[in-house]
């Protein structure tokens, strides 16, 4: 056993003075311990002592203090994420993976997913369903952790030095995704030096099997360790904490109780620590995210983006069916070789098997009570969502986020938006639009809108508020 104690107290010193090299550091310590032996424990001990390691192999700290914000605008899945994939499909069922019997296996598991996962049922993950889950799902995932945990980044509060838990890590696409955010998308560009994390995988399912050939992709710096538990059983005392970000990706909806297991993650976070709830788009997965959200939230646990609370002390009880879309990815080559077998075997539908659409709910959730905007409603101001029936057919001024996209099918452009404070949907309905109002249609997903002089009108059909915004109306962006 080396004599972990006697390896930090000489990297702190060797810290203020020179890169740490293993190799000097054994010949300090009693028994001189092999220098591999000493490089591990400084990696084990890495978070810690704030080191990242070298190309070198030597041991320096870390000079940012949280990630940097960058551009996230994914166009595919990284070849070196596809090739993995390709290289395990290959292995598995030999080089015409996507043909003959193997072919049409995986196509029929993609199915079975897609069919159990909108009817609600269990899904049993087996080697194939996990290759399968790789195949369909883990593109548009990488992409959407990207885009959501910018919002973190654009405020610089995602420590560079990041301890992660990752739950129900599945085949990696949340954990590839949060790497290449820090340290860069293009293998030959990466920063290996931009952050220090110590990921912590979930997941006890083979889909273990496809995330750590993935994780082998990462850089030195990103040490990753699999526990092949359920969240139920999994021992928080057997990690070192606190948690920076816990991440629960498309996995609630597979939870018995997720508010419980949620509650139980979140009492292991850091102070200015981040819960990550990231789900499909469809309805049944996102209405049940805001469920969550909702039951988990309290003084302690509070929401930093997207459905911000404007009122101070309100609660929504909407259904809350709210998601964001960004630019489809192009087609993976996995993906394609997979729907030109398809095509080969005669099958009705080919196409089934891509997925490229980067649609999705979510919801960040903070320790410290820190907001993606720090706008509040004034009583003064603003009509109240809740109190909207008393201002039908008049017109009024509020505060809203925007929490959709244009939801229409062409006519009149039709956006969810909510201040925290409503119990059933409103929409705001863009009848004129002109340069006073156009933010509405422009604003990103998630951005605070002021309203004056909107029109308030029930619609019986959909029973919801309409807010009228036509050429009377003045749409503000406070923020996005």
């Amino acid at each position: 056993m080396i004599d972990r104690e006697a390896v930090r107290s000489n990297a702190k010193y060797l810290q203020e003075v020179r890169p740490i090299d293993p190799e000097e550091i054994a010949e300090y310590i009693e028994g001189h311990p092999h220098p591999a032996v000493v490089a591990q424990t400084l990696r084990e001990e890495a978070v810690d002592l704030g080191l990242i390691e070298r190309e070198d192999g030597t041991f320096v700290p870390l000079d940012a203090e949280t990630v940097s914000h960058r551009e996230w605008s994914p166009t595919a899945l990284p070849t070196a994420y596809s090739r993995v994939v390709e290289e395990l499909l290959v292995d598995r069922f030999g080089p015409d993976w996507h043909r003959g019997g193997s072919g049409e296996t995986l196509r029929s598991t993609i199915r079975e997913l897609k069919a159990d996962y909108l009817a609600g049922n269990d899904i049993e993950y087996d080697a194939t369903t996990a290759v399968g889950y790789a195949i369909y799902h883990l593109p548009a995932y990488y992409a959407a952790v990207g885009y959501v945990l910018a919002t973190l980044t654009e405020r610089a509060l995602l420590p560079a030095s990041l301890r992660v838990l990752d739950v129900g890590a599945g085949v990696g696409g949340p954990g590839l995704g949060l790497h290449d955010l820090i340290f860069g998308d293009e293998p030959d560009e990466r920063d290996p030096t931009a952050g220090l994390v110590e990921y912590h995988a979930v997941e006890p399912s083979p889909a273990a099997d496809v995330l750590e050939g993935l994780l082998d992709e990462t850089t030195r710096n990103f040490r990753s360790t699999i526990h092949r538990s359920t969240i139920e059983d999994f021992d928080y005392s057997a990690v070192d904490g606190p948690f920076d970000l816990i991440v629960f990706g498309n996995v609630c909806n597979e939870l018995d109780d997720p508010v419980a297991v949620v509650d139980t993650a979140a009492a292991q976070l850091a102070d200015n620590g981040t819960i990550l709830l990231l789900e499909p788009a469809d309805r049944n997965t996102a209405i049940d995210l805001r469920r969550i959200e909702r039951a988990v939230v309290d003084d302690e646990l509070t929401v930093y983006a997207p459905t911000l609370r404007l009122w101070e002390g309100a609660e929504p009880d909407d259904r809350g069916w709210s998601f964001d879309v960004r630019p489809e990815l192009a087609v993976p080559p996995f993906q394609e070789r997979l729907a030109e077998g398809a095509t080969a075997a005669g099958e009705a539908d080919p196409a089934a098997v891509r997925n490229v659409d980067v649609q999705f709910a979510y919801s960040l959730l903070r320790a410290d009570g820190e907001r993606r905007y720090p706008f509040r409603a004034s009583r003064e101001r603003h009509a109240r969502m809740a109190a909207m029936d008393d201002h039908v057919t008049e017109r009024v001024d509020l505060l809203a986020v925007k929490l959709s996209h244009d939801l229409s099918d062409g006519d009149n452009a039709l956006f969810l938006i909510g201040d925290g404070s409503q119990t059933t949907d409103h929409y705001a309905v863009l009848t004129k639009e002109s340069a006073l109002n156009r933010a509405l249609a422009t604003a990103d997903y998630g951005a605070v809108l002021s309203f004056e002089n909107a029109l308030v009108l029930w619609n019986d059909d959909e029973e919801a508020y309409n807010l009228v915004v036509d050429g009377e109306t003045v749409v503000d962006p406070l923020s996005g």
